[in-house]
Formats: structure tokens, C-alpha cells, sequence
């Protein structure tokens, strides 16, 4: 054993090796990036849905079950409606029914879902002349208590199907949220390409953001940089799943979660937590920038140590989550041992990391929620999967010399499973460096080199 000294040294020597190793900071500025117009858009989501809706058979197959069926009506959709609808679909109509089989039997060769759209009642004698040529032994039902994934049947349209398929059918009914989660969760190849699009466009409105073109310190505010990105947004024709969050973090305060109506000024840390929207895929990031101090007789040109120690710090976090994600654990099981591993290297911090997709907060195994820091039920005891999306959320307290203070130091990434290298890749990178906004100096956003 080495003494605890020469442990602490060992350690440290080791996190500050796998710091400078990383380098995943992109070399290059963000270009914003395209997208298809509408009209191809909806054409591509399409073959996405069609390419994801043949893996059905095979997911009934795996979780023993030979039917799935969905029963919604307009503005009660079922939450699977949306990863299974047509790109120009916005709602369903009238009530909507699907009935996804294993394409066996007498439905073998049948397209799958079968499909009806009506309110007047036509559906159900149709639907019990189907069930009883096909006979299946287990119908799922997106009834589960926990998981919203697997729980969208509203409760009106249960009671409508037991009256109207009788005890008989009901009673082959089952429950198995799993079956909704895989389907919801995993990606086909075709979609990473355009979602790596959007995460470049994501931290090129970043850079643009926390600049002089857009930050004025002393007059602009937290609450004008948040509606700035919303207007940005539209100019890219993409859309969010929440109002992007922006928070002034300085030495003498630290605001909650929601964002900070403050004026923008010299020496701030500024944090942010936002996403776009686009071809049915979400994004989620957080990053932080920081304001030189210009007005001085001794004006700054770079970052303060003591923050850019705090993002390492936070880098180092996502290192651990990623190197302990296998799949097959539980979320519970990497985040024990994602914690575990920060406390041999004395790192304290919280990881709150999700899956993303479809959703903001997608079907999945969650890795720890902020309050429930130590063990999540139900969710996290979900199995990680395989070709799927997660956003890498965490923060870590870093003790900043320059302020006296111990800060936390929020980053959220997203990065997606490689089959190929059979590990976890970022989508775009991780931020390594601090966005710079230069004041008065007006020099225009410059990525300074930060070691």
C-alpha cells in the first residue's frame, strides 16, 4: 500500500495524464450546418419510422409477446404515437388504433400496424374478427404505473377496451414496458448523421452567443441572451423542448436552475442549458462562457485559473460516466460505480445523465436524477442499451482560489453508441475551453488555447 500521500499524488498525476490526453475539444470553429428543407425532411423521418417499425416483429418476439396494441384518440395520443406517426402527421385523428403483430399466422405477409382511423364504433367489430383469425396469447398494453413510455393509454380509451373486447381478450393483456422503452430508445444509423448536424449548429449558436457580437457587458441580459438563441433558432427553421436557461454565476452569487434575469458584466461566469429540435431528434447541452475583465488597469486575457481547473474537473466526471457506461448495467449500477470512482479520485459533484432522442428526456435507463443523487427507482434500474443517444449531465464543485468559492461547474454533452468501435462517441466534441466574450475590447470571439 502506498501511503495516503503518495495515493493523493498518484491520483492526481493520473486525472491531470487523462486531462491533457482528452483533447476533445473540436480544433475548429462551428459552421452552421443546413438542414433539408421540409419537404425532403418529412422524407427522410419517414424511412426512419418505417426502418424503425420493421424491428417490431422482432421486439414482440423477444419479450414473448405477439401483439401490440395502441388505441388513442385526437389530443389523448398515446406517447409512442409520436415515434411511430408520419412525418406530417400532427396529431392523431378521431380515435386512431394500430395493432403492430410478429407478422405470423393469419397476419403474416399483413401490413403492419394495422390501422384504423373512426369514431363510430365501425372499429371494434373489425378489430375482434382480426384478433380472433390471429389469436394471439399475449397483447400488450401500454398500461405501465412508472414508465410514460410504456403507461400512454389514457384512461378513458382502457375502459372503452374492456367494454368493447370483453373479458375474453382482456384477460391476454400484458404489461411489459420494456418492449416500448427498446422501441422509443433505439436509433437507426441514418439518423446520426443529421443529429451530428444539429449538434454542430448547437455550438455554433453557442459561439455566436457568447460573443461581443451579441453581448454587451452592462447592458446585456441574461433574459435578451435567452431570447436571442430562441430567435437564432428560427432562423435555422429548428425549434426547442425548453426555454433556453442562461445564469449569471459569479463569486458572490449562485442562481437556481430556472435562469437569472441579471445585466451581463465583466468577470461573470455565464452558464447555459438548452437544446434544439429538428427531424424529430432533440438535443441537450450545457456550457459555460466568461466575460474578461476589461476596465481595469491590468485587463484580463484569459480565463481564470480557477475556472478553467472547475472544467477539467467536470471533464474528468464525464470521462468516468463514459468508461463506466457499459450496456447491460442498470443506471443505478454506473452511476454506484461512476461514484465510487470520483471518490477514489476526490472528486465531489452530482451525475444526472439521461438517455436522448425522440424526447429531451428519451425512453431509457436513467444515470441519476438531482434528487435522488445516490439511486434511482424504477428507471434506473433499466438496462443501458446499445445504439442509442445520451446526454452526459453532470456537474462537479471545484474550489476557485480567485474568488474564494466553491462552485459547481454544470456540462451536459450528448454522445451516441458505436457499434463499431463498441463504445461511446461524442456527437460533437465536449466544451474543454471556456466560451470568451471580450468586453470592451471588441476583438470578436477568438478561441484562446487553454491548458
Amino acid at each position: 500500500m502506498f501511503p495516503a500521500m503518495l495515493r493523493v499524488s498518484l491520483v492526481s498525476l493520473l486525472w491531470g495524464c487523462v486531462l491533457i490526453a482528452g483533447q476533445l475539444h473540436p480544433l475548429e470553429p462551428a459552421q452552421y450546418q443546413r438542414l433539408p428543407p421540409l419537404r425532403q425532411r418529412a422524407s427522410i423521418q419517414n424511412q426512419w419510422i418505417a426502418d424503425r417499425i420493421s424491428r417490431i416483429p422482432s421486439l414482440l418476439q423477444k419479450y414473448g409477446a405477439q401483439a401490440w396494441l395502441i388505441c388513442q384518440r385526437e389530443h389523448a395520443e398515446d406517447t409512442i404515437w409520436w415515434s411511430v406517426k408520419n412525418a406530417t402527421d400532427f396529431d392523431a385523428h378521431r380515435r386512431t388504433v394500430l395493432l403492430f403483430h410478429n407478422n405470423q399466422s393469419s397476419l403474416a405477409g399483413a401490413p403492419s400496424p394495422l390501422k384504423w382511423i373512426d369514431n363510430t364504433g365501425d372499429v371494434w367489430p373489425e378489430l375482434l374478427d382480426i384478433l380472433h383469425q390471429f389469436n394471439p396469447s399475449r397483447i400488450v398494453l401500454n398500461s405501465d404505473e412508472d414508465i410514460a413510455f410504456a403507461g400512454g393509454l389514457h384512461s378513458g380509451e382502457l375502459s372503452v377496451l374492456r367494454r368493447e373486447l370483453g373479458q375474453y381478450w382482456m384477460a391476454r393483456t400484458v404489461n411489459i414496458p420494456m418492449l416500448a422503452v427498446e422501441f422509443v430508445a433505439k436509433k437507426v444509423p441514418g439518423q446520426l448523421a443529421y443529429y451530428q448536424k444539429m449538434q454542430e449548429n448547437v455550438w455554433a449558436l453557442l459561439e455566436e452567443g457568447f460573443s461581443d457580437k451579441v453581448i454587451t457587458p452592462g447592458v446585456t441580459t441574461t433574459e435578451d441572451l435567452s431570447w436571442w438563441f430562441r430567435e437564432k433558432m428560427q432562423c435555422l427553421n429548428v425549434t426547442t423542448w425548453n426555454q433556453p436557461r442562461i445564469s449569471v454565476i459569479t463569486k458572490d452569487s449562485f442562481p437556481g436552475w430556472s435562469g437569472s434575469d441579471d445585466i451581463i458584466q465583466e468577470g461573470d461566469m455565464l452558464h447555459i442549458d438548452f437544446g434544439i429540435t429538428a427531424m424529430g431528434l432533440n438535443t441537450d447541452t450545457q456550457h459555460l462562457a466568461y466575460v474578461l475583465t476589461t476596465n481595469t488597469s491590468d485587463p484580463e486575457t484569459d480565463v481564470p485559473q480557477g475556472l478553467k481547473d472547475g472544467l477539467k474537473k467536470s471533464n474528468r466526471m464525464q470521462d468516468i460516466v463514459l468508461d463506466n457506461m457499459k450496456p447491460g448495467l442498470s443506471g443505478n449500477e454506473v452511476l454506484r460505480r461512476s461514484l465510487d470512482q470520483m471518490k477514489q479520485e476526490g472528486i465531489q459533484g452530482q451525475i444526472y445523465s439521461h438517455p436522448i432522442g425522440d424526447w429531451g428526456h428519451d425512453a431509457g435507463s436513467v444515470i441519476g436524477f438531482l434528487n435522488l443523487p445516490d439511486d434511482v427507482p424504477v428507471i434506473g434500474e433499466l438496462p443501458i442499451l446499445q445504439d442509442t443517444y445520451y446526454s452526459i449531465e453532470l456537474y462537479a464543485y471545484h474550489f476557485v482560489p480567485e474568488w474564494n468559492e466553491t462552485i459547481r461547474f454544470m456540462q451536459e454533452e450528448n454522445v451516441a453508441w458505436s457499434d463499431e468501435s463498441q463504445s461511446w462517441h461524442y456527437i460533437r466534441g465536449r466544451q474543454e475551453k471556456f466560451h470568451i466574450v471580450f468586453g470592451d475590447s471588441k476583438r470578436g470571439p477568438v478561441l484562446l488555447e487553454q491548458v
